[in-house]
């Protein structure tokens, strides 16, 4: 058996290990990347970019679909599915040129394909033939698409998003199976691109939301709009050559089913940790393989020289977050056994779905309820998104009783991926809501709307006199 030496030991070649690696040079130290798959982030591949395509073509479709509300009539639109699916395959293709370029500039001699399995405490076989002996390991060995059964069996009728870019057709029928993010995003953007799509979810929460004032809009609107099947028991799923039948039973308990072209399973992604068997390496596991003592400030498991990052921790899995941690991580293997902690940045999350969604900093659900005022504002009918035909939505703002200090905010509105950037960046410097009304707000502009939530929030907290008179001008449509 060959054996290989190394300062720290990165297992995996995406996001997350890619800047571990940067990390790692920086600090001089000897490293080897262990990857099992071909190169290429999973952002890249399979899930923002080709995603963010498919819900392009889906938005000017939904505008041609509207124009003639605006008085402006377009004739005889067709969907070449096609054609969507070409563009969406070349544009992710150059995406992941760029990824799989960017790792093989890396040399060679550091770059080992294969499997990796701990065998001891420093110790890594590779596919059974190479150990890796190493001082620190970073894991960053991402995630896969959980199918949970009955469709774990597998058909060309039951896909993932690791499939689904890949047809070269859209399909005419689509059971989408679950209603996080991937899912809305995806359904609805299928259904856009003239695809009969039926939601399933085995609750009635819908996205990310866990506000119930956001919640009761969110199912609202997507009760309206599709064919949803909330708090959905699936019975079996039957796949033959003209696609898949479910059976299931319904909120009621009665008994349903239907056929489809396709299924897209969109449940979840479990982290690729079970078989790294890293309790060999000194970590404690759960009956999972999962580390039980993780920390996200460090990224170390425990006490051992063992550093999870992007995907695989299960913590955050966004790719601006794996970017973090694969320098946190990179960083402290580097110096272990000295570990530095890292404050984090302000959580973002984004659905874009349409209306969007987004989570800034806490979540309504981690609030102290006693310790916060809320301020809202309804899009149904502010002015900027009336104009512009997207009036729908909802944003609640959380401040601190003490100090008047924005905490957090939920949002389901036109457009929110901006609003929430300007407020996480808002929430990490510690602003108040009286410090955030005296910032700019132009006319007319959704943003307005969020200096209406603050308005109301300032009057929650009883600080509305001591805001400057301007900063509660009255304006057409706000």
């Amino acid at each position: 058996m060959k054996t290989l030496k190394t300062d720290v030991v990165v297992l995996g070649a995406g996001t997350a290990g890619l800047n571990a690696i940067r990390a790692l040079e920086k600090e001089g130290r000897d490293w080897l990347l262990v990857e099992s798959g071909p190169y290429g982030t999973t952002c890249a591949r399979v899930g923002c970019m080709p995603s963010k395509l498919l819900i392009a073509a889906a938005d000017h479709a939904h505008a041609a679909r509207e124009a003639p509300k605006f008085g402006v009539q377009v004739d005889a639109m067709r969907i070449d599915g096609a054609a969507v699916l070409k563009r969406i395959q070349r544009e992710r293709d150059r995406f992941v040129t760029g990824a799989v370029e960017d790792t093989e500039a890396l040399p060679a001699k550091r770059r080992l394909c294969g499997s990796g399995r701990f065998t001891g405490p420093g110790k890594l076989g590779v596919d059974g033939n190479q150990l890796v002996e190493f001082e620190a390991a970073v894991i960053a060995t991402g995630a896969h698409p959980f199918l949970p059964p009955p469709f774990d069996t597998p058909s060309p009728a039951v896909l993932t998003t690791d499939q689904l870019f890949e047809l070269e057709q859209l399909p005419s029928s689509v059971a989408v199976v679950g209603m996080g993010i991937v899912g809305l995003e995806i359904g609805q953007a299928l259904s856009r691109l003239d695809v009969d799509v039926t939601f399933f979810n085995n609750q009635s929460k819908v996205g990310p939301l866990t506000d119930p004032e956001l919640q009761a809009t969110v199912q609202s609107f997507f009760a309206e709009n599709f064919e949803v099947h909330a708090d959905a028991k699936i019975l079996s799923c039957n796949t033959d050559e003209q696609g898949a039948t479910l059976a299931w039973q319904n909120a009621s308990g009665e008994r349903q089913s239907g056929t489809y072209e396709l299924i897209l399973v969109a449940a979840g992604r479990r982290p690729n940790v079970s078989a790294l068997n890293l309790a060999a390496a000194g970590v404690d596991t759960d009956k999972h393989g999962m580390p039980v003592n993780w920390d996200e400030q460090t990224t170390q498991c425990g006490d051992a020289p063992i550093f999870l990052a992007g995907d695989c921790n299960d913590y955050r899995p966004l790719l601006h977050e794996a970017s973090d941690e694969g320098r946190i991580a990179g960083e402290n293997a580097a110096l272990y056994p000295s570990v530095n902690t890292h404050t984090r940045r302000t959580p973002l999350a984004i659905a874009f779905t349409h209306p969007q969604m987004a989570i800034v900093g806490k979540a309504f659900a981690s609030l102290e309820k006693n310790d916060i005022k809320i301020g809202e504002v309804s899009y149904d009918n502010q002015g900027r998104a009336r104009v512009a035909g997207e009036n729908k939505g909802l944003v609640r703002l959380y401040a601190t009783k003490q100090g008047g200090r924005l905490a957090g905010a939920e949002m389901f509105g036109p457009d929110v991926e901006h609003l929430a950037h300007l407020l996480a960046w808002s929430i990490q410097q510690d602003s108040t809501v009286k410090s955030l009304l005296t910032m700019p707000f132009y006319h007319p502009v959704v943003e307005e709307g969020l200096r209406t939530a603050l308005r109301r929030l300032a009057k929650k907290l009883d600080i509305q006199d001591d805001c400057r008179t301007q900063d509660f001008a009255v304006s057409p449509g706000m």
